[in-house]
């Protein structure tokens, strides 16, 4: 691994999707109505995890999520737009730990804890090789 990175507890990072067809739970076969879907609420969660630590991490750093914890708390209708922030809580090591909360305009629609890891991404990748 690189020189260690410096995230620090504090960070904060943000992302928005307007909900489109293809982000609904029919489209992503994890539902039958046509409302953001729970996998994409957690793809958006770990967008705003990344933006929160992207300038804090060395060169050829990444971070990789290890697990996430979330409540679907209300539905988000096809073209309004949801936004997640996450706050990085905690710093152990490589691991990485945040607290992260979605709005759709209206209400809070979701709120999770998120782990990730920092790895140098040239190594993660050449492993990932030797399965293919």
């Amino acid at each position: 691994m690189m020189a260690a990175s410096k995230p620090a507890p504090g960070l904060r990072g943000a992302a928005t999707l307007t909900v489109a067809a293809d982000d609904t739970a029919v489209a992503q076969k994890s539902g039958s109505v046509p409302v953001l879907a729970t996998p994409r609420l957690v793809a958006l969660m770990e967008e705003a995890a990344v933006n929160a630590v992207r300038a804090a991490l060395a060169p050829g750093e990444t971070t990789v999520g290890t697990r996430i914890d979330v409540a679907h708390l209300a539905a988000t209708p096809v073209g309004r737009t949801a936004r997640a922030e996450a706050t990085l809580e905690a710093v152990d090591g490589r691991s990485l730990r945040f607290s992260v909360i979605a709005w759709d305009g209206e209400e809070k629609i979701g709120e999770a804890t998120h782990q990730r890891v920092v790895v140098d991404e040239s190594r993660f990748i050449q492993r990932l090789q030797r399965k293919v």
